[in-house]
Protein backbone atom coordinates (compact mmCIF):
# COMPACT_ATOMS: atom_id res chain seq x y z
CA UNK A 1 0.00 0.00 0.00
CA UNK A 2 1.69 3.10 -0.95
CA UNK A 3 2.45 5.61 1.91
CA UNK A 4 1.80 9.65 1.82
CA UNK A 5 5.01 10.42 0.68
CA UNK A 6 4.56 7.58 -2.48
CA UNK A 7 1.53 9.41 -3.19
CA UNK A 8 2.84 12.97 -3.20
CA UNK A 9 5.58 11.95 -4.97
CA UNK A 10 3.90 10.24 -7.47
CA UNK A 11 1.49 13.62 -7.84
CA UNK A 12 4.71 15.48 -8.31
CA UNK A 13 5.75 17.19 -5.20
CA UNK A 14 8.91 18.08 -4.48
CA UNK A 15 9.26 18.54 -1.09
CA UNK A 16 6.90 14.74 -1.20
CA UNK A 17 8.95 13.82 2.51
CA UNK A 18 8.46 17.37 3.99
CA UNK A 19 5.19 17.62 2.97
CA UNK A 20 3.82 14.21 4.15
CA UNK A 21 5.13 14.79 7.63
CA UNK A 22 3.16 18.67 7.28
CA UNK A 23 -0.19 16.77 6.78
CA UNK A 24 0.07 13.71 8.87
CA UNK A 25 0.76 16.41 11.66
CA UNK A 26 -2.91 18.56 10.80
CA UNK A 27 -4.63 15.11 10.52
CA UNK A 28 -3.60 14.69 14.26
CA UNK A 29 -3.74 10.99 14.12
CA UNK A 30 -7.37 10.75 12.39
CA UNK A 31 -6.99 8.63 9.25
CA UNK A 32 -9.45 9.36 7.09
CA UNK A 33 -8.96 13.24 7.89
CA UNK A 34 -5.29 12.71 6.46
CA UNK A 35 -6.93 10.72 3.40
CA UNK A 36 -8.69 13.91 2.23
CA UNK A 37 -5.76 15.93 3.18
CA UNK A 38 -3.42 14.12 0.60
CA UNK A 39 -6.46 14.01 -1.63
CA UNK A 40 -6.76 18.04 -1.95
CA UNK A 41 -2.57 17.97 -2.06
CA UNK A 42 -2.78 15.87 -4.99
CA UNK A 43 -5.33 17.50 -6.83
CA UNK A 44 -3.25 20.95 -6.94
CA UNK A 45 -4.48 22.61 -3.35
CA UNK A 46 -1.20 24.35 -1.74
CA UNK A 47 0.15 22.68 1.33
CA UNK A 48 -0.29 25.91 3.10
CA UNK A 49 -4.11 26.33 2.98
CA UNK A 50 -4.79 22.12 3.83
CA UNK A 51 -2.43 22.74 7.30
CA UNK A 52 -3.69 26.22 8.02
CA UNK A 53 -0.86 28.47 7.88
CA UNK A 54 2.10 29.95 6.05
CA UNK A 55 5.99 29.60 6.85
CA UNK A 56 7.63 33.54 6.79
CA UNK A 57 10.87 34.29 7.24
CA UNK A 58 10.97 31.54 10.60
CA UNK A 59 7.32 32.28 11.58
CA UNK A 60 4.04 30.61 11.32
CA UNK A 61 1.36 32.69 9.75
CA UNK A 62 -2.76 31.64 9.55
CA UNK A 63 -3.71 31.00 6.33
CA UNK A 64 -6.95 30.53 4.55
CA UNK A 65 -8.56 29.52 1.38
CA UNK A 66 -8.35 31.83 -1.31
CA UNK A 67 -5.90 33.66 0.88
CA UNK A 68 -2.71 35.25 -0.95
CA UNK A 69 0.37 32.89 0.40
CA UNK A 70 3.22 34.90 1.72
CA UNK A 71 6.10 33.84 -0.45
CA UNK A 72 9.93 33.47 0.76
CA UNK A 73 11.30 35.73 -2.01
CA UNK A 74 9.32 38.91 -0.23
CA UNK A 75 10.99 38.27 3.03
CA UNK A 76 12.88 40.82 1.29
CA UNK A 77 10.56 43.53 1.48
CA UNK A 78 10.31 43.08 5.36
CA UNK A 79 13.73 43.20 5.65
CA UNK A 80 13.99 46.35 4.26
CA UNK A 81 11.51 47.76 5.82
CA UNK A 82 12.62 46.57 8.76
CA UNK A 83 15.95 48.56 8.64
CA UNK A 84 13.91 51.62 8.50
CA UNK A 85 11.37 51.52 11.03
CA UNK A 86 12.37 52.59 14.83
CA UNK A 87 10.19 52.23 18.15
CA UNK A 88 7.61 54.90 18.45
CA UNK A 89 6.81 55.32 14.71
CA UNK A 90 3.68 54.54 12.80
CA UNK A 91 3.55 51.45 9.83
CA UNK A 92 1.11 50.94 7.15
CA UNK A 93 0.59 47.73 5.49
CA UNK A 94 -1.68 47.99 2.76
CA UNK A 95 -2.43 44.76 1.05
CA UNK A 96 -1.71 43.32 3.44
CA UNK A 97 -2.82 39.53 3.30
CA UNK A 98 -2.17 37.27 5.99
CA UNK A 99 -0.04 40.57 7.99
CA UNK A 100 3.30 38.52 7.66
CA UNK A 101 4.81 41.43 6.22
CA UNK A 102 3.85 43.91 9.41
CA UNK A 103 4.22 41.40 11.39
CA UNK A 104 7.95 40.14 10.37
CA UNK A 105 8.76 44.23 9.48
CA UNK A 106 7.65 45.54 13.36
CA UNK A 107 8.84 41.75 15.69
CA UNK A 108 10.16 43.14 18.48
CA UNK A 109 9.57 47.16 17.81
CA UNK A 110 6.97 49.72 19.97
CA UNK A 111 5.15 50.72 16.71
CA UNK A 112 1.68 51.56 15.36
CA UNK A 113 0.87 48.75 13.21
CA UNK A 114 -1.99 49.74 10.92
CA UNK A 115 -2.82 47.04 7.95
CA UNK A 116 -5.81 46.89 5.51
CA UNK A 117 -6.92 44.56 2.55
CA UNK A 118 -9.87 44.31 0.22
CA UNK A 119 -10.23 40.55 1.01
CA UNK A 120 -12.57 39.96 3.78
CA UNK A 121 -11.04 36.42 4.25
CA UNK A 122 -7.31 37.98 4.30
CA UNK A 123 -8.57 40.44 7.04
CA UNK A 124 -9.92 37.65 9.11
CA UNK A 125 -6.52 36.16 8.77
CA UNK A 126 -4.30 39.53 9.46
CA UNK A 127 -6.57 40.19 12.67
CA UNK A 128 -5.45 36.75 14.28
CA UNK A 129 -2.02 37.08 13.01
CA UNK A 130 -1.41 40.46 14.34
CA UNK A 131 -3.01 40.41 17.82
CA UNK A 132 -3.28 44.24 19.09
CA UNK A 133 -2.87 45.76 15.56
CA UNK A 134 -5.68 47.79 13.46
CA UNK A 135 -6.52 45.94 10.73
CA UNK A 136 -9.24 47.44 8.62
CA UNK A 137 -11.49 45.78 5.44
CA UNK A 138 -11.17 48.04 2.41
CA UNK A 139 -9.73 49.15 -0.94
CA UNK A 140 -6.38 50.42 -0.11
CA UNK A 141 -6.30 53.89 1.77
CA UNK A 142 -10.26 54.04 2.08
CA UNK A 143 -11.09 52.48 5.27
CA UNK A 144 -8.09 54.05 7.19
CA UNK A 145 -8.43 56.11 10.10
CA UNK A 146 -8.50 60.25 9.12
CA UNK A 147 -5.16 60.63 12.19
CA UNK A 148 -2.93 58.57 10.20
CA UNK A 149 -2.99 61.24 7.61
CA UNK A 150 0.43 62.95 7.24
CA UNK A 151 1.83 60.52 10.07
CA UNK A 152 2.98 57.51 8.32
CA UNK A 153 6.64 56.65 8.76
CA UNK A 154 6.55 53.11 6.97
CA UNK A 155 4.01 51.88 3.94
CA UNK A 156 4.26 48.49 3.00
CA UNK A 157 2.87 47.54 0.24
CA UNK A 158 2.78 44.04 -1.44
CA UNK A 159 0.71 44.93 -4.30
CA UNK A 160 0.12 42.66 -7.40
CA UNK A 161 2.43 43.37 -10.05
CA UNK A 162 1.65 40.55 -12.11
CA UNK A 163 0.61 41.82 -15.70
CA UNK A 164 -2.46 40.32 -16.70
CA UNK A 165 -1.00 38.04 -19.42
CA UNK A 166 1.53 36.64 -17.56
CA UNK A 167 -0.86 34.91 -14.69
CA UNK A 168 -1.99 32.14 -17.11
CA UNK A 169 2.50 30.96 -16.64
CA UNK A 170 1.67 31.51 -12.93
CA UNK A 171 2.35 27.50 -11.07
CA UNK A 172 -1.05 26.38 -11.00
CA UNK A 173 -1.74 25.96 -7.17
CA UNK A 174 -1.53 29.94 -7.48
CA UNK A 175 -3.33 30.68 -10.22
CA UNK A 176 -5.90 28.59 -9.36
CA UNK A 177 -6.40 28.75 -5.85
CA UNK A 178 -5.13 32.27 -4.87
CA UNK A 179 -7.51 35.21 -5.54
CA UNK A 180 -6.68 37.11 -8.73
CA UNK A 181 -7.27 40.11 -7.45
CA UNK A 182 -4.04 39.15 -5.23
CA UNK A 183 -2.25 38.60 -8.21
CA UNK A 184 -3.14 40.50 -11.46
CA UNK A 185 -1.51 43.50 -11.90
CA UNK A 186 -3.48 45.07 -14.57
CA UNK A 187 -1.73 45.25 -18.39
CA UNK A 188 1.78 45.95 -17.35
CA UNK A 189 1.64 44.65 -13.55
CA UNK A 190 1.92 48.34 -12.19
CA UNK A 191 -1.85 49.45 -12.01
CA UNK A 192 -2.67 48.90 -8.31
CA UNK A 193 1.07 50.66 -8.10
CA UNK A 194 0.37 54.05 -9.89
CA UNK A 195 -3.24 53.71 -7.69
CA UNK A 196 -0.74 53.65 -4.29
CA UNK A 197 1.52 55.96 -5.22
CA UNK A 198 -0.96 58.92 -6.76
CA UNK A 199 -2.35 58.73 -2.26
CA UNK A 200 0.63 57.69 -0.29
CA UNK A 201 2.39 61.28 0.20
CA UNK A 202 -0.53 62.39 1.83
CA UNK A 203 -0.30 59.80 4.06
CA UNK A 204 2.93 59.23 4.61
CA UNK A 205 5.20 61.46 7.26
CA UNK A 206 8.17 63.62 6.31
CA UNK A 207 11.00 61.44 5.09
CA UNK A 208 8.41 58.83 5.29
CA UNK A 209 8.92 55.26 3.16
CA UNK A 210 7.02 53.44 0.81
CA UNK A 211 7.91 50.19 -0.22
CA UNK A 212 7.03 47.78 -2.66
CA UNK A 213 7.88 44.91 -4.69
CA UNK A 214 8.34 44.74 -8.45
CA UNK A 215 9.69 42.63 -11.12
CA UNK A 216 12.86 43.73 -12.82
CA UNK A 217 11.38 44.89 -16.38
CA UNK A 218 8.92 46.73 -14.10
CA UNK A 219 12.08 49.04 -12.22
CA UNK A 220 12.61 51.46 -14.54
CA UNK A 221 8.42 52.34 -14.76
CA UNK A 222 7.94 51.80 -10.96
CA UNK A 223 10.65 54.44 -10.41
CA UNK A 224 8.80 56.76 -12.51
CA UNK A 225 5.54 56.19 -11.01
CA UNK A 226 7.31 57.12 -7.27
CA UNK A 227 8.76 60.19 -8.93
CA UNK A 228 6.14 61.61 -10.43
CA UNK A 229 4.22 61.52 -6.97
CA UNK A 230 6.83 63.34 -5.46
CA UNK A 231 8.90 60.52 -3.82
CA UNK A 232 12.70 59.69 -4.39
CA UNK A 233 12.97 55.63 -5.41
CA UNK A 234 15.54 53.29 -5.12
CA UNK A 235 16.08 49.85 -5.46
CA UNK A 236 16.95 46.95 -2.91
CA UNK A 237 17.75 43.54 -4.80
CA UNK A 238 19.02 39.73 -3.70
CA UNK A 239 20.41 38.47 -6.42
CA UNK A 240 19.72 34.93 -4.47
CA UNK A 241 16.20 34.83 -4.89
CA UNK A 242 16.60 37.64 -8.30
CA UNK A 243 14.11 39.64 -5.57
CA UNK A 244 13.40 43.83 -5.93
CA UNK A 245 11.91 45.80 -3.61
CA UNK A 246 11.07 49.40 -4.99
CA UNK A 247 11.62 51.83 -1.72
CA UNK A 248 9.98 55.42 -2.54
CA UNK A 249 10.88 58.33 0.04
CA UNK A 250 9.54 61.33 0.68
CA UNK A 251 11.62 64.64 1.95
CA UNK A 252 11.77 65.61 5.35
CA UNK A 253 10.96 69.30 4.67
CA UNK A 254 7.60 70.02 3.67
CA UNK A 255 7.37 73.16 1.90
CA UNK A 256 3.60 75.55 2.32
Amino acid sequence: MPTVTDRLRAAGCVFAEDEAALLTEAAAGDAAALDRLVARRVAGHPVEYLVGWASFAGARFAVADGVFIPRHRTELLAATARQLIHSGQTVLDLCCGTGALGATATRGRDVRLVAADIDPAAVACARRNLPGAEVYEGDLFDPLPADLRGRVDVLLANVPYVPTREIAFLPEEFRVHEARAALDGGDDGLRVLRRLAARAPGWLAPGGHLLTEAGDAQLDAAHAILRDAGLSPRTVTDPDTETSVVVGSMSRTIYP
